[in-house]
């Protein structure tokens, strides 16, 4: 007797993990646990400085977009203070965690972050670097996390003068990191993994 072809399904094929929402955001995908998904809300209370938005979408190389990709992000307050225990230049907002995770909507591929326009932060030598996020990507095709940063377009004068922004070779593609504001606070950041505009991932 011949069995039927629809008796085992293949599992979905994502190199991330085929159940990476389902472990790193169950509520997402419907299992309701633990009263929500770790970095669903970057703020605990008011906070200080100017809120914004962050929306975006990841793309493969042929302008697809990617209905399976996960995002992090990474940044200091709005005084540029990182809430951790190794912060000495200040006391961060307490109301304000820093981190957030974002899967990307099942059916746009849009991720979305509530958070607030990041301070800017010294680098080693004292320099000031402009206000950035750091963000991590994870989707199907990827095999290891990719790492960028998300600077913002109307910080022009601060972009100028960054230290990481400054060192491209390629001075064309920094506008692959750059958020465009799209007005009321809201700024759009399209993570391209390849193709002409594709973004620059960092190594680390």
């Amino acid at each position: 007797m011949t069995q039927p072809l629809k008796y085992l399904k293949e599992s979905p094929s994502q190199t991330a993990g085929p159940y990476v929402h389902i472990g790193c955001t169950p509520n997402f995908t419907g299992i309701e646990i633990y009263g929500g998904d770790l970095g669903t809300s970057m703020k605990r209370g008011p906070v200080k400085g100017q809120e914004i938005t962050i929306k975006g979408t990841v793309f493969d190389g042929m302008g697809a977009a990617l209905k399976d990709a996960m995002v992090e992000i990474w940044q200091p307050d709005a005084a540029g203070l990182f809430p951790s225990a190794n912060e000495t230049r200040g006391q961060a907002d307490p109301n304000f965690t820093g981190w957030g995770r974002s899967p990307g909507d099942m059916d746009t591929g849009e991720f979305i972050f509530e958070t607030v326009k990041p301070g800017a932060v010294p680098w080693p030598d004292g320099r000031m670097q402009a206000p950035h996020i750091t963000a991590w990507v994870v989707a199907r095709g990827i095999n290891i996390g990719l790492h960028t940063r998300i600077y913002f377009e109307d910080e022009a004068e601060a972009n100028a003068a960054d230290p990481i922004l400054t060192r491209l070779e390629h001075q064309s593609r920094v506008p692959t990191l750059l958020a465009k504001s799209e007005g009321d606070n809201v700024y759009r950041f399209d993570v391209w993994l390849q193709g002409p505009n594709e973004t620059i991932f960092f190594d680390i």
